[in-house]
């Protein structure tokens, strides 16, 4: 019998994704000046106010209320009316040194032997579902919010939208697993105020119904046989939604980690990643399994694939593996097995996921947004300056866990 399955996002606007994207803003700036920064920075936003609160060890020196501004003018909070605009905000900061109990369990004398900086398990995932192997109902509720921020700075097809929104999007799957069509969308959306409130509803429905659904089926059509005129529409089910962003509700890192990952599909250790240097595994490791993932589904081991890894604080060696193929696999091969073959080929020590992925880079402000998964890796420029002038401009790669660079390893391994 066919079944629903539904995953949601959240826009940059999000209070929750605000508190996300400072933080990692504050990360890059860090890691652009010393790499080996230890950073671990909380961020909350409310009604006109900013708290930035973790710990640090890095030789730099930052004007985080400068670098939070930045951050909160560039998603759009620039109007006072939004009751939290980037110039009026007041913004606290608590941010001390990082505690040496801490430190002393990361850092080794031999860079190999850099053990994690704390315990857990972390979970990478893959579906060839979709052609950048993440689950579909995700995929597709990121895709309506960054093109709805589009049109919203755009402001020409619709000039009433405020930074705020969310999305969620339920799939019918067949009997097979595999997704037939969009049953439902829901989209909520911030906006202007309007003069009479029944007018605002019908009109903000019929605009992204009717502007919104045909950009995405245009601009990505791989998904354009799954949209039907039977599609059951949600927009701004509640009514009015002029009161948004963090003057709405507080936003906090780290809420949104079903958003980040793969929206209920596979699982999630419970780490958040934002605000967190790589030395953090709940970081660098659910990047680094989502990497196993992919390049696993890509080589044809299996259709649907689950990797967990563990680790305990101060260790370098995980506990161990754990692989799940969802009986989708196309080796003949235990899944215990193959997790065996994927320990000889991916070192997941702390120090080479690290290397292996780049990850002392200033890359983590655009996984803030949108999730971390899923993303097309790119190299781009980025410049950054500290309060006495030194300016620093380096060019990085983004996303270097959605890279499929070891295909052919696999490929190779496991004889396919």
């Amino acid at each position: 019998m066919s079944y629903l399955f539904t995953s949601e996002s959240v826009s940059e606007g999000h209070p929750d994704k605000i508190a996300d994207q400072i933080s990692d803003a504050l990360i890059d700036n860090f890691l652009a000046f010393d790499p080996d920064s230890k950073v671990a920075c909380e961020t909350l936003v409310t009604t006109g106010q900013v708290i930035l609160a973790g710990e640090v060890k890095s030789t730099t020196y930052l004007d985080v209320q400068q670098i939070a501004r930045d951050v909160i003018r560039k998603i759009g909070y620039t109007k006072s009316e939004y009751m939290f605009e980037a110039n009026s905000c007041g913004i606290l900061s608590a941010i001390h040194e990082q505690s040496q109990d801490i430190n002393q369990g990361v850092d080794r004398s031999s860079k190999e032997e850099q053990g994690a900086g704390d315990q857990g398990m972390m979970f990478g995932y893959a579906t060839s579902e979709t052609e950048n192997y993440m689950p579909l109902a995700l995929d597709l509720s990121h895709t309506l919010l960054q093109e709805l921020a589009i049109l919203r700075r755009e402001n020409k097809e619709i000039t009433y939208l405020r930074p705020d929104a969310k999305s969620q999007v339920t799939l019918e799957y067949s009997d097979d697993n595999k997704p037939v069509r969009i049953a439902a969308i829901v989209i909520s959306t911030q906006h202007d105020d309007f003069a009479e409130e029944a007018t605002m509803l019908a009109k903000i429905k019929k605009d992204l119904v009717d502007i919104l659904i045909p950009r995405i089926i245009a601009k990505y059509p791989q998904y354009a046989h799954f949209f039907n005129d039977k599609i059951e529409y949600h927009i701004n089910p509640t009514g009015k939604f002029v009161i948004g962003g963090p003057h709405g509700d507080t936003g906090l890192t780290g809420r949104k980690i079903i958003v980040d990952t793969y929206g209920g599909k596979g699982a999630h250790g419970g780490g958040a990643f934002s605000g967190k240097d790589p030395s953090k595994v709940d970081r660098s490791a659910a990047y680094a399994t989502r990497h196993i993932a992919k390049n696993l589904a890509a080589a044809g081991v299996a259709d649907e694939i689950l990797v967990q890894v563990s680790y305990a604080i101060g260790v370098a060696q995980p506990m161990g593996i754990y692989i799940n193929t969802y009986g989708t696999s196309k080796v003949n091969k235990t899944d215990g097995e193959i997790a065996k073959i994927v320990e000889g080929i991916f070192d997941m020590r702390p120090y080479f996921i690290e290397q292996r992925l780049k990850l002392r880079n200033p890359i983590y402000s655009e996984t803030a947004a949108y999730g971390h998964m899923g993303r097309t890796p790119e190299t781009v420029t980025k410049t950054f300056k500290t309060p006495n002038g030194e300016v620093k401009t380096v060019t990085v790669e983004l996303f270097t866990w959605e890279k499929l660079d070891f295909v052919d390893k696999v490929k190779a391994a496991f004889s396919l």
